[in-house]
């Protein structure tokens, strides 16, 4: 049995962290992430899919932070391209890779989202920081599921294949949010339960990422 089949399903109080203070993940929240899960893949194939120069590794969510620094100082803060970082881990039906990025967009992209979940599944979520702008999307089979940046909201070719989870995790489907929910943190659990892959900070502080470059989508 597998740790994610083993452990109560995920909810938003086990992803509290991502909100604490302090915490490491309110660099990524300040100035904006994207998190994708996916399936059947390794780190490798990932960044190749989606068109990145590879980097070589770094150590630890802190060196990641330091790479994506070192790369927008070389483009005098305006860059044309972002760094992804990408490591394996356990999940539902096998190993799943973690790619995370600081500004970027891969799991946005619907033609990098479409080759990845092809015969598999990817999941993502987002935030741009700052306004914020924050988008959840969940792919099978190179088809997009349901994407919402409001719970009730959504689109997709299923838009309302979620609708349960999403209550149960307090993600209201069908009206105003709930004001006592970190919704945040809830889509981290809608993430797990989609993924069985639980993001801990531990995780992210530890890991090894497979680094890559990734060019910005041309403007028009």
């Amino acid at each position: 049995m597998t740790a994610a089949a083993s452990r109560a399903p995920a909810t938003a109080a086990d992803y509290s962290w991502t909100g604490a203070s302090p915490s490491l993940f309110a660099y990524a929240l300040e100035g904006g992430y994207t998190l994708t899960l996916v399936r059947g893949l390794s780190p490798a194939e990932v960044l190749a899919v989606v068109e990145a120069e590879p980097l070589g590794v770094c150590e630890g969510f802190h060196g990641l932070v330091f790479e994506h620094t070192e790369l927008l100082d070389a483009y005098g803060y305006s860059p044309d391209s972002f760094l992804a970082g990408a490591f394996t881990v356990p999940g539902e039906g096998g190993d799943w890779t973690l790619v995370l990025e600081f500004g970027g967009d891969v799991g946005t992209r619907p033609r990098f989202m479409e080759a990845l979940s092809a015969g598999s599944r990817a999941v993502s979520h987002t935030s741009n920081g700052g306004k914020p702008m924050d988008f959840f999307h969940w792919y099978e089979d190179g088809e997009l599921r349901t994407t919402f940046e409001f719970p009730a909201d959504r689109t997709g070719s299923t838009p309302d294949a979620l609708n349960a989870v999403m209550s149960e995790l307090g993600l209201n489907p069908t009206g105003d949010p709930d004001p006592e929910v970190d919704e945040k943190a809830a889509v981290f659990a809608l993430a797990e339960r989609l993924t069985g892959v639980r993001v801990t900070e531990e995780l992210l502080r530890d890991a090894v990422y497979v680094t890559g470059e990734v060019s910005e989508e041309p403007l028009g």
